[in-house]
């Protein structure tokens, strides 16, 4: 990630008994939504328990943060939430302190980190 990366969203997403599988199809589709999207640096959907799922997302600034809130990924979970989910998505504005991703130089060796 660039150092320009300085905000973040965590979104904690509670799946309704038996709506786990359709949880995690909807994450796996938002991933062509979210490749649109210019100040998404980077996008994570992940899996923490049996039906427990998050997205975790980072952005250069406030304005890419809110242009990924106002956009399609963000319209279509909120579309489909009361059938999915059993709560609303919990959604956490973060501010990004550091960074560690990417590749790095190590005695002759490149590393990804």
């Amino acid at each position: 990630m660039p150092d320009t990366v300085r905000t973040a969203l965590w979104v904690a997403l509670h799946a309704k008994p038996g709506k786990e599988a359709a949880v995690e199809s909807f994450l796996k589709s938002g991933l062509a939504l979210v490749q649109q999207e210019p100040a998404t640096t980077a996008w994570f959907a992940v899996k923490i328990g049996p039906s427990m799922y998050g997205i975790f997302d980072v952005f250069p600034d406030e304005a890419g943060r809110d242009a990924h809130l106002n956009g399609e990924v963000a319209k279509a979970l909120m579309a489909n939430a009361a059938e999915l989910l059993a709560e609303p998505p919990k959604i956490e504005k973060l501010e990004v302190l550091a960074t560690a991703v990417g590749e790095r130089k190590e005695s002759g060796v490149t590393r990804r980190l």
